[in-house]
């Protein structure tokens, strides 16, 4: 890297002191404000003890013993305080270090909140949130820490470099150069462990899902069944053993360079104790003076190197801290995470429009949409029908506003979706996703949190329970809504896939306010009688609303006012049943294959 791109990375990192510092402060004012007073008493303690040593040497050499007790009960004092400073300080950095780690963590789960979809579809926004997660406990409080630190230090050693000054300004120097090739190692090897770390983030994805797989309930059935569990673990400890690998090569050179330029600047330490040992021989210093000479040599030698050092560990703490912000500071591309409340919503049924909506997934070379121009009426049901990888789902995100269009618009009530706020857009829409959410919590969370408003509305919840056909599953559970479900908590209830379904059914029904119910897929892990009894209802709980289904069972899709075929990302066929069957397309063709199951 050239000179001014060093200077300007630099710059950019001592930019994010600040910040860290404003982070601190607001998660604990009276611990930073009790870390400076311990980093001031601990500062000038050190140059103290060595003069009271220096006091006490030159006591004894006179043979004056009533002023040598003296001086050890002041030197004892010194050191205690110096001790119960230290703990003290640790006692604020464990304190100040959760809290702030604690609050961090809050940020960037906040931040994940408010980002859009297609954010967490793209897998180099996952590299960014691991590395942004992996050092959010750490590196906020190692920085600051590294601050005071310094601080403490350059006080220390402004001490003990007015007490040498008075032996030889050269000693001064020899102290400084001593100590900073050391430091400027530690700079360098910093900056390559940060470059490894950052470069291999997907390596460290892949390791924690495999981690994940072998050790979860999600894929235990078919690991167990297939009999991969052994060639997982073979990889996982593979790729484990690699980037183990590469940090011992990164630690051995980085020990074998601190080895030598710490001996380096141990020897120069000696020199300087010869010379003032020499000099004490020849009787031009007294011994209480070589022994301070010597304490405050050496441990100034100790204060610069450990600022030095804080320096590199300060830098090295910003090149991660760099991370969190890059993710803290992504810019959001909607209008993110909605929070319910405030504003009357909109009643009646909606229409919804696309125009000319194109959509290709980030960093993809293939149109996941193209040149999709639709329609639907208010109050009116849309069935959407094609092969898997067609586009419907994609199709039903754009919709609700979950994607941007890369080209085209998609429209609410004739208001381009993307320029309707969060809040407004998403409680339009109640929506059962094919891979839709297994919360580990109550069934009333379950279902309530369809709308967050109702969670403690029992009547509310037991009519979203009754139209999503839960009503007799609720009713076996022991303690009812407030049932724990799935197996990760105590006292757990795991369900059926059919059953899990039926709770999500009942979670979209919640929103009582929603104008617009989409059900993808609503019914594919239910029994027949179960999904007949769904579709019994389905044009009452639709009364009222603009409903579209997404699904692959044509007694479902032979209901709905009008059906579109995607197929390949392009929009082919559209009409009724009746018409589609008529006219011997591709909607013919999936529902004459489909039938020929049942002759």
């Amino acid at each position: 890297m050239e000179r001014g791109g060093r200077l300007s990375q630099i710059r950019a990192l001592v930019g994010l002191l600040p910040r860290a510092a404003r982070l601190a402060m607001a998660s604990s004012p009276r611990g930073m404000a009790g870390l400076v007073a311990l980093t001031l008493g601990a500062a000038a303690l050190p140059p103290s003890i060595a003069w009271v040593g220096k006091l006490l040497v030159d006591s004894v050499v006179a043979r004056d013993p009533d002023k040598a007790l003296r001086l050890v009960a002041v030197e004892l004092a010194l050191v205690a305080a110096l001790v119960v400073l230290a703990r003290g300080t640790q006692l604020l950095r464990q304190t100040l270090g959760a809290r702030l780690g604690h609050g961090v963590n809050v940020m960037i789960l906040e931040k994940a909140l408010h980002l859009d979809l297609a954010d967490f579809e793209d897998p180099a926004f996952y590299d960014q949130l691991t590395r942004a997660r992996r050092e959010a406990s750490s590196r906020p409080i190692g920085v600051v820490m590294q601050v005071f630190d310094i601080t403490k230090g350059a006080l220390t050693l402004s001490g003990y470099a007015a007490l040498l000054f008075g032996y030889s300004p050269l000693v001064c120097l020899a102290l400084a150069a001593a100590s900073l090739p050391a430091t400027i190692a530690e700079v360098v090897f910093g900056q390559a462990a940060f470059r490894l770390r950052n470069w291999r983030s997907p390596d460290t994805r892949r390791l924690f899902y495999m981690e994940r797989v072998l050790a979860s309930d999600d894929h235990a059935k078919e690991i167990k069944l297939l009999g991969v569990g052994p060639l997982l673990l073979e990889r996982y400890q593979k790729l484990g053993d690699r980037i183990t690998a590469e940090d011992a090569e990164l630690a051995a050179r980085r020990f074998r360079w601190g080895t030598a330029l710490s001996v380096i600047a141990t020897t120069v330490y000696y020199g300087a104790y010869a010379s003032m040992v020499v000099a004490a021989a020849r009787g031009k210093m007294t011994l209480g003076e070589m022994t301070l000479y010597a304490v405050a040599f050496r441990q100034g030698q100790e204060s610069l190197q450990s600022i030095l050092g804080s320096f590199g560990g300060m830098h090295e703490h910003a090149l991660y801290l760099s991370n969190l912000y890059a993710y803290l500071d992504r810019p959001l591309r909607t209008g993110g995470e909605a929070r319910f409340g405030g504003a009357e919503p909109a009643r009646g049924a909606a229409r919804l429009t696309l125009e000319d909506v194109s959509f290709r997934y980030p960093g993809a070379e293939r149109w996941a949409l193209r040149h999709v121009t639709l329609d639907v009426p208010p109050g009116r049901s849309l069935a959407i029908v094609g092969h898997n990888g067609a586009g419907k789902t994609t199709l039903i995100k754009l919709l609700l506003g979950l994607y941007v269009p890369t080209e085209g618009r998609v429209l609410l009530d004739g208001v381009d979706v993307t320029s309707i706020p969060a809040e407004e857009r998403l409680r339009t829409f109640a929506a059962v996703f094919q891979d839709f959410a297994r919360w580990q919590l109550t069934v009333r969370e379950n279902i309530g949190f369809g709308d967050v408003e109702h969670l403690d509305d029992d009547p509310h919840l037991e009519r979203a329970v009754e139209r999503g056909g839960a009503k007799a599953l609720v009713g076996r559970l022991s303690s009812g809504l407030e049932t724990q479900l799935g197996k990760w908590f105590d006292a757990g209830v795991e369900l059926s896939g059919g059953e899990w379904q039926s709770i999500a059914l009942a979670r979209s029904f919640a929103r009582e306010g929603a104008r617009v119910l989409i059900l993808d897929e609503p019914t594919a892990a239910l029994d027949a009688n179960a999904e007949q009894a769904v579709f019994q209802r389905f044009h009452e709980l639709a009364k009222g609303r603009t409903a579209i289904v997404i699904s692959h069972r044509f007694p479902t899709v032979r209901m709905a006012d009008q059906i579109v075929v995607v197929d390949g990302g392009e929009l082919r066929e559209s009409g009724t049943h009746a018409e589609l069957i008529e006219r011997g397309g591709v909607y013919a063709k999936l529902f004459d294959v489909q039938a020929s199951g049942y002759r």
